[in-house]
């Protein structure tokens, strides 16, 4: 097995990577290095995780050996630049298999909890967070979601750009913000570990479910090794570690590529845009 690039190879998984969550993140990618180790003719691999910042990249490097990109940004800016691997179904509220089985999740509407808010219709003329312009559960699914409520192209008194989920909950609990679309795999880690933020808040609403966040590899890895990560992650009997690892991070199991489920954010897209509100305002 070989990488086919001529750059140094990274890891990263970026999309749920709470600090509280970074030995968990670690043993899945030890897992899989391992799994692609037991290949004699495998390349060096990276020891640990690639940190990542909140900004997403102009591009996906080309040495990108495995990382998680929300489907968005992969069907809006990074056509034609990663493999799919496999789609994670969390054990997590909000997570879901479609008929299909294809792995969904859906983003969490949130307000604080003794916020006078119990409709959509309510949040007319409201601060509405978001954790960036590109990002499918904190835009994309609440765009579609107030779509059919909004009037002249708008809802919202204003829209607030955050930088993360986190700090868009941070906003909400603080009454910087009246709500927030939160990623519910996000919002199940943070009622995990941050208890104290997830009291504050209280759930008002559902966004359409979106087929879940996969994990991807840079098209420029060789189709062996690409092949070769598909079967560890969704094999029916990982390695033990792997498996571990998985559980570890509250994934039921992992389904194969289906990237053209992930047509689905496009039509959410384009169906917002259709009743009059293209742009979350």
């Amino acid at each position: 097995m070989s990488v086919s690039v001529s750059v140094s190879v990274s890891a990263s998984l970026p999309m749920y990577a709470l600090p509280e969550m970074a030995a968990a993140n670690a043993a899945l990618w030890d897992a899989l290095r391992e799994g692609l180790e037991e290949d004699q003719r495998a390349a060096v691999l990276p020891e640990t995780l690639r940190p990542v910042g909140l900004a997403l990249p102009a591009a996906i490097d080309q040495g990108t050996l495995f990382t998680q990109m929300c489907g968005y940004p992969l069907k809006t800016l990074y056509a034609g630049q990663y493999q799919m691997l496999g789609t994670p179904l969390y054990d997590l509220p909000g997570c879901r298999l479609r008929p299909d089985g294809v792995p969904t999740h859906c983003s969490f509407l949130v307000v604080r909890a003794e916020a006078p808010f119990w409709t959509l219709e309510q949040l007319r003329g409201a601060r509405f967070a978001i954790n960036g312009r590109d990002s499918n559960s904190g835009m994309n699914l609440p765009r579609r979601l107030f779509a059919p409520w909004a009037q002249e192209g708008r809802f919202f008194a204003d829209v607030l750009v955050s930088g993360s989920h986190a700090a868009s909950m941070e906003m909400v609990a603080s009454g910087a913000a009246d709500a927030a679309a939160i990623d519910c795999v996000t919002f199940g880690f943070a009622a995990r570990f941050r208890p104290a933020l997830t009291e504050r808040l209280r759930v008002l609403a559902e966004t359409p479910a979106s087929p879940g966040i996969p994990f991807v590899t840079s098209v420029a890895t060789s189709p062996a090794t690409a092949r070769r990560l598909t079967t560890l992650l969704t094999g029916p009997f990982p390695p033990l570690a792997l498996q571990a690892a998985l559980e570890g991070l509250a994934i039921h199991r992992v389904a194969p590529p289906h990237p053209a489920a992930y047509d689905a954010v496009l039509a959410y897209e384009a169906e917002a845009a259709a009743m009059g509100y293209p742009e979350l305002v």
